[in-house]
């Protein structure tokens, strides 16, 4: 009697354990200090490294929240869909698979948005998208975008992050270099302002066009930009590289960015800029 009277009383403990549920999604590894951290706590934190001050790639969702005024950004809906020229299955695929992971269109977000209230023109690309390469709708969203701020008398403001032209639509993705620039012209002619902010990495077609012909050039530190890769110009040329030859601060030292903005000084930066510039706070409706 008295044994089952244990049994039973033992039966109704509930055991403990000591295992700590660790979702991995919750968590990442910073690629240059190697420590690994809660993604919530790097999400505070403007997206960057609080133990070596890495830079994280930032969505276009986040970057626009950053950048723009709550409540006043309103993009641009052109209902184009993106082309598969070459009838590659594969691509299809990825592109649904990418939209349903991203949540995005395309890879970039191009709207009207104001900065300390002043009103702009701003497209924001998003490298979780395709590397943020440059299809023909990417194209034709800053090409609409350019010919929007010249109608509306706005300045212009383009984040630019990219791996390059889109190989998967083949000549209609390296068409669209020669589109934006051609756009960026007229935008020119119209005395309007453009600023450009390079971000990590830009690459390819995107720095071969409309990435580097800002009036004036933004990037963040650390950044990667150039047109290709260190090994396929060293290869290309014959001849060794110096170190860190295509990061921002390289670039800087020799005259193709203006300046090198801290991520959490960008808004002000943009905002002061356009003070200086006479005549852009305004724009039509």
């Amino acid at each position: 009697m008295i044994v089952d009277k244990i049994k039973k009383r033992e039966s109704k403990i509930v055991k403990q354990s000591n295992k700590v549920d660790i979702q991995a999604e919750n968590w990442i590894k910073c690629d240059n200090c190697k420590e690994i951290l809660y993604k919530e706590n790097i999400k505070e934190n403007n997206s960057i490294c609080p133990v070596c001050g890495h830079y994280f790639r930032m969505s276009s969702t986040k970057r626009i929240e950053e950048i723009i005024d709550k409540g006043t950004f309103k993009e641009f809906n052109l209902k184009i869909d993106t082309v598969n020229p070459l009838n590659l299955e594969e691509y299809e695929k990825k592109l649904n698979a990418v939209r349903k992971k991203t949540g995005l269109d395309e890879a970039v977000k191009c709207g009207i948005g104001e900065i300390n209230s002043k009103k702009v023109v701003i497209c924001v690309m998003d490298s979780n998208f395709f590397m943020a390469s440059m299809g023909s709708v990417v194209g034709e969203k800053i090409t609409y975008s350019i010919e929007k701020a010249i109608e509306k008398k706005l300045p212009l403001i383009i984040f630019s992050a990219s791996g390059g032209a889109r190989m998967q639509e083949g000549i209609i993705s390296l068409m669209q270099m020669a589109k934006t620039t051609e756009a960026l012209s007229k935008l020119d002619k119209a005395g309007l302002l453009y600023i450009c902010v390079l971000t990590d990495p830009t690459y390819g077609g995107v720095t071969a066009s409309f990435a580097m012909l800002g009036d004036i050039i933004l990037a963040e530190p650390g950044a990667m930009i150039g047109f290709t890769g260190p090994r396929v110009i060293s290869q290309t040329i014959g001849e060794e590289l110096p170190e860190g030859f295509q990061t921002a601060e390289f670039m800087l030292e020799h005259g193709f960015v203006d300046k090198i903005v801290e991520r959490n000084q960008l808004k002000d930066t943009l905002s002061k800029i356009l003070e200086l510039n006479d005549g852009t706070s305004g724009g039509e409706e």
